[in-house]
């Protein structure tokens, strides 16, 4: 047991890893809620966007009780190092919003430590793109044992996709009759527009990472393998109207299929044909790659790299992000023996979030859930003691308590479109 657990019994102290845009909602957010979370840190390799992360939060007047945003130096690949800064804050819970490369260093020192660990995406070895799956299987699940051995509560992947949408795709399994789900699809859809010409949301080094290897999905109960792009599915859905989406690779499905009897789960993703041309080009030239290729002048050099250096930072984009996300799992089963199909979603406004937090709506999606988890790890609901991913607890308080602090889940289904709220 974390003997810093025991220093204030009343509130737990919280450390985010992790300086993009990602982590500048993470810290609003935690300053929001900080009677329940208590003292915030947040550490990088770079302190100055620490620094300046904590002056917006001062800026915006975020704390609820007066307090400040402690930054930090620190390099997440050194293990020692983290657990060092961990035992001088005295911190009991992590928030990992760091690159998908550090979850394994992380995660090690909030093991010697005894310390909560809360990530939103799976590790990434920054060799490799698309291990065998379940991809899980390769780095986190190795730790499930220590975990529960030493009583250390490790959430996984408890963004928003991978997170919210698992919590939603546990709420419509138990909604439907045992053993009847056959589908579960997740559909992301962007709806906004940044005003550049081409951009990610997210690390472009981690985000061209999903769509340039093996897409693999779980239908009929084993694993499928397709091409980026290859196929698609449209919708009309609530807000965002009719969208195109493409069969994707992503964290999710490698959990769900594990810890869910369903035979076909799915990720859904939507691309305008500009990013898809654009893409394409970049990928067909070899400028995606992660192997490292050397210039005529001698000089080693990633392309993947490279082309992360010229495009816009992500956190840039917040400014100008104007439009609406819709993401959400479409589940297909029987409710009392009858076919029953529902949606479970929410929309999220890209001016709103940058109005409240300084960041666009996909930094904003992201960031909020894994806030919401550590205020449930410090009242003890989701206080596991295991390494858990977000379908192995109990979704309705994270839902109720998302509701109320920026992402608000509705319903659709044949009683029509609702809010989604829990008597508990």
């Amino acid at each position: 047991m974390n003997t810093n657990q025991q220093a204030k019994p009343n509130k737990k102290d919280v450390l985010i890893i992790g300086a993009g845009g990602v982590a500048q909602v993470v810290a609003h957010k935690c300053a929001m809620h900080n009677d329940v979370l208590g003292e915030i840190h947040i550490a990088s390799r770079t302190k100055d966007k620490c620094d300046a992360i904590a002056q917006s939060v001062k800026e915006k007047d975020s704390f609820k009780q007066a307090a400040v945003l402690h930054t930090h130096q620190v390099d997440a690949m050194d293990s020692q190092a983290l657990v060092q800064l961990i035992q001088d804050t005295k911190i009991q819970i992590l928030i990992n919003v760091g690159s998908a490369f550090i979850n394994m260093t992380v995660l090690e020192a909030c093991i010697e430590t005894g310390t909560a660990y809360i990530d939103t995406a799976i590790h990434e070895d920054p060799r490799k793109i698309c291990e065998t799956p379940p991809w899980y299987n390769n780095y986190e699940w190795q730790r499930k044992q220590r975990c529960a051995d030493n009583n250390i509560t490790a959430i996984l992947g408890a963004g928003f996709d991978p997170g919210m949408v698992n919590a939603y795709a546990r709420l419509g399994y138990d909604m439907m009759d045992k053993g009847s789900v056959t589908d579960i699809d997740i559909i992301d859809i962007n709806a906004g527009s940044h005003g550049k010409y081409f951009a990610t949301n997210f690390d472009p080094e981690i985000n061209f990472r999903e769509f340039t290897g093996t897409v693999y999905s779980w239908q009929d109960s084993k694993w499928q393998s397709n091409k980026m792009f290859e196929v698609k599915r449209t919708d009309d859905l609530p807000v965002v109207g009719v969208q195109n989406s493409y069969l994707s690779g992503h964290d999710e499905v490698h959990s769900l299929s594990a810890n869910l009897d369903v035979p076909n789960i799915r990720f859904w993703m939507g691309f305008g044909e500009h990013y898809i041309n654009v893409f394409t080009v970049l990928q067909s030239l070899g400028l995606l790659s992660e192997q490292p290729v050397m210039t005529a002048e001698g000089q080693e050099v990633v392309p993947l790299k490279v082309v992360k250096a010229v495009l816009p930072d992500p956190s840039s984009l917040a400014p100008n992000y104007t439009g609406k996300t819709c993401i959400g799992d479409n589940v297909k089963g029987k409710i009392n023996g009858v076919e029953t199909e529902v949606f479970i979603y929410n929309v999220s406004d890209h001016k709103d979030a940058y109005n409240e937090v300084g960041s666009q709506g996909i930094s904003y999606t992201a960031g909020v859930p894994p806030v919401a988890a550590a205020i449930l790890v410090a009242t003890g609901e989701w206080d596991a003691g295991k390494m858990v991913n977000v379908e192995e607890l109990d979704a309705k308080p994270f839902i109720n308590l998302l509701n109320k602090i920026g992402l608000p889940t509705r319903i659709k289904d044949s009683e029509g479109d609702r809010a989604l709220e829990f008597d508990i």
